[in-house]
């Protein structure tokens, strides 16, 4: 493979189409903003204290410093894209940019964050929208805030979406909608090349990543497919699986979409976690994109992540995404939460179960 870079990529992406060569100037921006951060996870304590925490963000979440910064440095990269408003996990309300630009952005600056001082992986999950033709009526001026409405767009009207996970390579995963791409940040010459194109996500897996602790408080179907995997060869599936969880998504995701597998963070019994704990608009919404172009599945366990109509900007859902087999065999399970998986047969197709 030649390793092009990024930005011949998205030239030959654009091909002087206008809203393509306006995100492609988003992602080239983000991209920049995405070096800047890799340095500063790289550096870890020599960079100061980036775990330490800072205050609680809009969500009620501990905000770190090394969250804070990345928001920084997203929100000024967006300031020199055609966005015209930004929208964050560290913020109440969107930003507006430019009122008559044509995109809108809404990022987790950092996702994963608890994992900052321990070295694991962790990484940006962005999303591009399309800014409603009538966004100047809601941005009377650049920096106000605005209410919600222009960001509560289905899944499928994203025009591209992504992440950025900071490990022992940075990488940049990215869907314009056509595929799954995969970049890598060439260190020594400060920009991302491309090193996987249409990746996909083998349909069949061994692997599943959840938090088993919660077990005592998930609902039947998520209870009785966990059960069906921990049985291995001598349950119903008739093989062994094997468990992971990381508790930072980008990295979960990034496993899967290299090895599939599945994974796993229903809603359940707990307090503040019976509409799911992971954010539509800004972590589900891109992750299902990115999963979907690469052949995987995104559901809630009945819906489709990507058909989900979102009803407020940081609104949370079930998410359970990976190898497409696995998906449909989850959505079995909540429509059919009475029957074993011996007795009730697998129906093909993903989606058969929805009204």
């Amino acid at each position: 493979m030649t390793h092009q870079s990024l930005a011949a990529v998205l030239e030959a992406w654009a091909a002087g189409e206008g809203t393509r060569r306006a995100v492609a100037a988003t992602v080239a921006a983000l991209a920049d903003a995405a070096r800047d951060i890799a340095a500063l996870v790289a550096d870890g304590p020599l960079a100061g204290r980036l775990g330490a925490a800072v205050t609680e963000n809009v969500q009620g979440e501990v905000q770190k410093e090394l969250d804070r910064l990345a928001d920084e440095r997203i929100l000024a990269a967006a300031r020199s894209a055609p966005v015209a408003a930004f929208a964050s996990e560290e913020l109440d309300h969107p930003v507006v940019l430019d009122p008559l630009a044509p995109l809108l952005l809404a990022v987790d600056p950092l996702d994963g964050s608890s994992n900052i001082d321990t070295n694991v992986s962790i990484g940006t999950i962005f999303s591009i929208l399309p800014a409603p033709a009538d966004f100047p009526t809601f941005a009377p001026e650049p920096g106000a805030d605005i209410e919600h409405a222009p960001f509560l767009q289905k899944g499928r009207a994203q025009l591209a979406a992504g992440y950025v996970i900071y490990g022992p390579q940075t990488a940049l995963v990215l869907t314009v909608g056509s595929g799954t791409w995969l970049f890598t940040l060439d260190r020594r010459a400060g920009i991302f090349k491309l090193t996987g194109e249409r990746l996909a996500i083998p349909a069949e897996t061994r692997e599943f990543a959840i938090n088993a602790s919660n077990s005592r408080h998930w609902d039947d179907p998520i209870r009785s497919y966990v059960e069906d995997l921990l049985a291995g060869d001598a349950g119903v599936r008739g093989q062994d699986f094997n468990m992971r969880w990381i508790a930072s998504l980008v990295a979960e995701c990034h496993r899967i979409l290299v090895r599939g597998g599945v994974f796993l963070y229903p809603a359940d019994r707990r307090k503040g976690y019976h509409e799911g704990r992971l954010r539509l608009m800004y972590e589900a919404n891109p992750i299902a994109l990115v999963v979907e172009q690469a052949g995987g599945g995104a559901s809630t366990g009945t819906d489709a992540i990507l058909d989900l109509e979102p009803a407020r900007l940081h609104q949370r859902v079930p998410f359970i995404f990976g190898s497409h087999n696995e998906i449909e065999r989850i959505e079995h399970h909540h429509a059919f939460p009475d029957a074993t998986s011996d007795r009730a047969p697998l129906f093909g197709k993903r989606g058969l179960f929805r009204e």
